[in-house]
């Protein structure tokens, strides 16, 4: 294990997973890695054309790298199956949607096969399984996304899936923490306000995730969801109450935690007041799949912020320290911070 002195610009760019343009390896991407230290990229369909397109894509980025002397990356992709799915026909195999995976033999098959493609054109991460329960009849926004059923049902659904990808060499995720199967707003479009309580949450929405952690689920994302019983303020995206209060120290979350996607315009406030929350929220990772500007200021943001504030630095090398256990135990050379 390589235990080379890292730069503060190192130590910051490994909090970021950011998306970029183009289907081959460009300045774009170089600029990302080489410059500001992604810790990650993101694939979209932008970004996909073919197997062996993505494959070299993929290993251009990891031998960039390699080059500078920093950890492979995570290479993340949201292949959920159905209506969420980057890889798509004629070049890749079609999965059905969540809602039709009622047994875990299903889920088990779906999840090996997924896991095989993925591993074969080089992504590593996938922002998957959507862990939401969406209430028997209600009118939700993730009805075409969620695994079927209540509670029990969804958790043991996803933990089957959790542990079948990991066990093929995928880190999965559980998402969208602490629970959006309620909501009827798209957090792409707008923020959505979930009034449910704790006790509420507890019996429901947070059995699948509490499950997932038991299945030992390399990755959490964050909800852009406002929910005013937990914090009256902040979406749980951006929210300590809920992203360290309740995920690392109730559910007892060990892995990386993650932002949804910081682009998304349910998010209002500027990149600078993201990244302050972020950091005192002690989430590991910020998720910005869009914006290139954003992407250099949160880097920069973070490398400043938790330069000049103690109690911040001292966060910053937990979450780092958690980035390096999970990309020790899913991916090769990796080193600590």
């Amino acid at each position: 294990m390589n235990q080379k002195r890292t730069t503060d610009r190192e130590r910051a760019g490994q909090r970021v997973v950011a998306g970029f343009r183009g289907t081959e390896f460009n300045s774009e991407i170089e600029h990302l890695i080489s410059n500001l230290k992604v810790g990650g990229l993101i694939l979209f369909a932008i970004n996909i054309e073919t197997p062996a397109q993505v494959k070299h894509l993929c290993d251009r980025a990891q031998a960039c790298a390699a080059s500078q002397g920093l950890p492979p990356l995570f290479i993340a992709i949201d292949q959920e199956g159905g209506v969420v799915a980057r890889l798509k026909a004629p070049h890749f195999k079609t999965f059905p949607g969540n809602p039709t995976i009622t047994t875990r033999d299903q889920a088990r098959v779906f999840a090996v096969s997924m896991a095989e493609e993925l591993a074969l054109v080089g992504v590593n991460l996938n922002l998957a399984p959507v862990l939401d329960v969406v209430p028997d009849g209600f009118d939700s926004i993730m009805a075409s996304r969620a695994l079927p059923g209540g509670p029990e049902r969804v958790a043991d659904l996803g933990a089957c899936i959790i542990e079948t990808l990991q066990a093929k060499g995928i880190m999965a995720c559980a998402k969208h923490f602490p629970g959006i199967g309620r909501t009827v707003l798209d957090s792409h479009f707008e923020l959505p306000v979930l009034h449910a309580h704790g006790t509420l949450l507890e019996s429901s929405d947070l059995v699948p995730f509490t499950r997932a952690v038991e299945a030992d689920v390399a990755t959490m994302m964050l909800s852009h969801i406002l929910y005013p019983a937990l914090d009256p303020v902040w979406p749980a995206s951006l929210s300590p109450a809920i992203a360290d209060q309740l995920l690392r120290n109730m559910i007892e979350f060990r892995g990386v935690s993650m932002t949804d996607d910081l682009d998304m315009k349910a998010i209002k406030q500027d990149i600078s007041t993201c990244i302050t929350q972020i950091l005192k929220a002690n989430i590991d990772l910020a998720l910005i799949c869009h914006t290139g500007p954003d992407i250099e200021k949160a880097v920069i943001e973070i490398e400043q912020q938790t330069g000049r504030d103690e109690r911040l630095f001292e966060m910053a090398g937990q979450s780092l320290e958690r980035i390096a256990r999970l990309k020790e135990r899913f991916l090769p050379k990796s080193f600590r911070f």
